[in-house]
């Protein structure tokens, strides 16, 4: 039986992708092996979003490499948004990689396998577009037991001027409803008690598909599955964001009150410049209805700092901003000049050392306002999700999550008092001492 070694770099949503590939080998009998030295198949699903995602790929695309010589592999695949961007670059610059199978034409797997390991071929699959995974695909989670991602639709139209992805994932279309909910339903069956949502533009759901806006109709659906107990949204655009959805967020007990909503900026000549559809003012209005009409509502969100043209003045402007806002949590990233975008080629580009000053006084700032938002939680009872027991020589240690923390990108509660707890329980726990990520808490 051929064995197979699985890396998956990047988001979410190119995990979701990942899975199915993984579904898809182990049903044409395809052994899985977290032992790259003993895969006869390795395969690393890309990200190019930004040049530190390239650095990464590139990198691990080459440790791979080497087990063409030093271990078992006799077909090397690059799959996803690298080579997805780069197709034709990769196979000409490494030789060493057998197959580029793109964001499209992940469902091909087998055929690039096949091709390398009967046929002898080098092969390029690349150019779909209009690919959507369904509720039938075979699909392996890579996640705790008890939380699951879920991709509701594919691709991006926003185009912002910074951003790739369009180019690299297609144009934004939807999945049916029914598709999505027979899914939720399916991973609720197996024991899934959190469902995270995602999209490159999550509330813009259904707009290709059904005409106008749909998240708050398939959300109403979801509520229904009996066993669920968490639907979180990430990824959420400002733009079609209705007083429809904030109700239904506001008295629906399974709906997380948490919101990730990416902001990129606040000072309107560079959201202007960004293409991004929503002003300052647009933005501190949707934020002031979200927390007048959602007591206790978490707010995840991201800037870039360093874009062309962004000046000192238009700096202080969005760290004023920050100031002001008060989020709960904030992801900062440094602008990147990506080929074939309409940033790249704007005049006054900054130098890396403006924009890693520029992230550091954002982070130095946010770490602050962490801190003392998580300090001010003390006292506060939450249902805490279990996530870990760790037994150390002289302690256990359990952390967990709330609906307050999101799955891989925010911190953790340290729950003491919870010895006889394991991954999966909630539980209710009060919240005892605040630091800038995590917290600390004790079972009730």
């Amino acid at each position: 039986m051929l064995k197979a070694g699985f890396i998956s770099l990047g988001c979410a949503k190119n995990l979701v992708d990942t899975e199915v590939m993984l579904g898809l080998l182990a049903t044409n009998d395809i052994k899985i092996t977290d032992n790259p030295h003993e895969a006869d198949i390795l395969i690393i699903n890309t990200c190019s979003f930004i040049d530190s995602a390239k650095e990464e790929s590139i990198s691990t695309i080459l440790q791979m490499a080497d087990y063409k010589k030093h271990g078992n592999c006799k077909c090397l695949i690059v799959a996803g948004c690298l080579g997805q961007r780069y197709q034709q670059e990769l196979l000409d610059e490494l030789p060493e990689v057998d197959a580029i199978v793109g964001t499209g034409a992940w469902h091909r797997i087998i055929e690039a396998i096949n091709d390398i390991l009967v046929d002898h071929k080098r092969v390029l699959l690349v150019g779909e577009t209009d690919t959507l995974y369904d509720e039938t695909m075979p699909r392996i989670s890579t996640t705790p037991f008890y939380s699951a991602y879920v991709k509701i639709a594919e691709g991006c139209s926003n185009c912002c001027s910074y951003c790739v992805i369009p180019k690299v994932r297609g144009s934004f279309r939807s999945r049916t409803m029914e598709s999505i909910i027979a899914e939720v339903k399916n991973l609720v069956a197996t024991g899934v008690k959190e469902i995270n949502l995602i999209a490159q533009d999550t509330t813009s759901y259904g707009r290709d598909l059904y005409k106008s806006p749909k998240l708050t109709d398939l959300l109403k659906e979801l509520v229904k599955i009996d066993g669920l107990m968490w639907v979180r949204l990430l990824y959420c655009y400002p733009k079609y964001f209705s007083n429809e959805l904030i109700e239904l967020i506001a008295t629906e007990s399974k709906i997380c009150k948490y919101i990730d909503l990416p902001l990129q900026h606040a000072n309107d000549d560079i959201l202007r410049a960004m293409l991004r559809q929503d002003g300052r003012k647009d933005i501190e209005n949707l934020l002031t209805t979200l927390r007048a009409r959602i007591p206790g509502i978490t707010i995840r969100t991201s800037f870039i700092v360093g874009f062309p043209g962004e000046t000192e003045e238009h700096f202080e402007d969005l760290k004023q901003f920050i100031m002001e806002q008060k989020f709960d949590r904030v992801g900062v990233f440094t602008y990147s000049q990506e080929d074939d975008t309409i940033a790249a080629n704007l005049p006054q580009q900054l130098s890396d050392e403006i924009k890693q000053e520029r992230y550091h006084s954002l982070m130095t700032l946010q770490c602050q306002i962490s801190e003392q938002l998580n300090q001010e939680l003390e006292g506060t009872v939450l249902d805490v999700l279990i996530e870990q027991v760790n037994i150390n020589e002289s302690e256990i240690v359990v952390s967990g999550r709330s609906y307050r923390e999101a799955p891989d990108v925010d911190g953790q509660i340290y729950v003491e008092k919870a010895m006889e707890c394991k991954p999966g329980d909630v539980i209710k726990a009060r919240i005892v001492q605040g630091f800038t990520y995590d917290v600390v808490a004790e079972k009730l």
